[in-house]
């Protein structure tokens, strides 16, 4: 039998898994959609403006990270 907190924890690491996940694809529709334009009309500033669109992706690695430690915690 799995206790309790045991089984929370599990439920922790995957909500941080997802909400990290889903926020990251929230950013990067809005800044996609944003930098697309931008190139289209000024196509110099496409270096910076994909920089600023890895920046989302670190919260998916946190995510992840956070997941890790508490599945750590599991076994």
């Amino acid at each position: 039998m799995v206790e309790l907190g045991t089984g929370l924890i599990a439920l922790a690491a995957a909500g941080a898994a997802a909400a990290g996940a889903i926020g990251t694809a929230w950013a990067q529709a809005s800044i996609g959609s944003a930098a697309m334009g931008t190139i289209a009309e000024r196509p110099e500033t496409s270096g910076s403006l994909i920089a600023w669109l890895v920046i989302p992706e670190t919260i998916v690695v946190l995510g992840f990270v956070i997941a890790f430690l508490l599945a750590g915690k599991v076994a």
